[in-house]
């Protein structure tokens, strides 16, 4: 998963939740102090980064039923260090660096190895959370069965690079 740093810098910070997306646009824009950025162009891949971030259980969408806005709250899963891992891997990343195919691979496979481990540990979470809470087994069994086929996939990314390497 790739992720905007200036979005991620925005929404690690422990006193921001329960944000709109206009709040993280806004804060976006300031940290880029671009004044040549459309606004409504930024809000939509703000939007789009946090989506992201929804479709791994570290946020959730909360609709209000009287006023229609749509807040994103922090989920227990959300972690601080995993997000600034990505940025991390993202910005010592070969492929934007160098023009070398080798640099390159092994850029790809630093990356997707970071995003194996974070899996991973999403992976035994859900079995943690199975056996303490045997009742939730409809509810995170999906959960489960989603993070194991990413952990697949990723793997099958990683063996193919690997493969090229050698």
């Amino acid at each position: 998963m790739k992720l905007d740093p200036f979005v991620a810098q925005i929404i690690v910070a422990k006193n921001f939740n329960h944000f709109t997306t206009s709040d993280v646009r806004s804060a976006y824009l300031a940290l880029k102090g671009d004044s040549s950025l459309d606004p409504s162009t930024v809000g939509r891949k703000v939007y789009a980064e946090l989506l992201k971030l929804v479709k791994k259980s570290w946020l959730k969408i909360v609709t209000s039923k009287k006023t229609g806005l749509t807040r994103f709250n922090k989920t227990k899963y959300f972690d601080v260090k995993a997000i600034t891992l990505i940025v991390k891997c993202e910005s010592t990343n070969p492929l934007k660096k160098h023009d070398d195919k080798q640099g390159q691979l092994l850029g790809k496979l630093n990356i997707y190895k970071a995003e194996l481990l974070l899996n991973i540990g999403e992976s035994e979470v859900y079995k943690e959370l199975y056996s303490e809470f045997p009742e939730l087994g409809d509810e995170i069994q999906p959960q489960f069965n989603r993070a194991r086929d990413n952990n697949t996939k990723i793997l099958g990314k990683i063996r193919a690079i690997e493969g090229l390497l050698k």
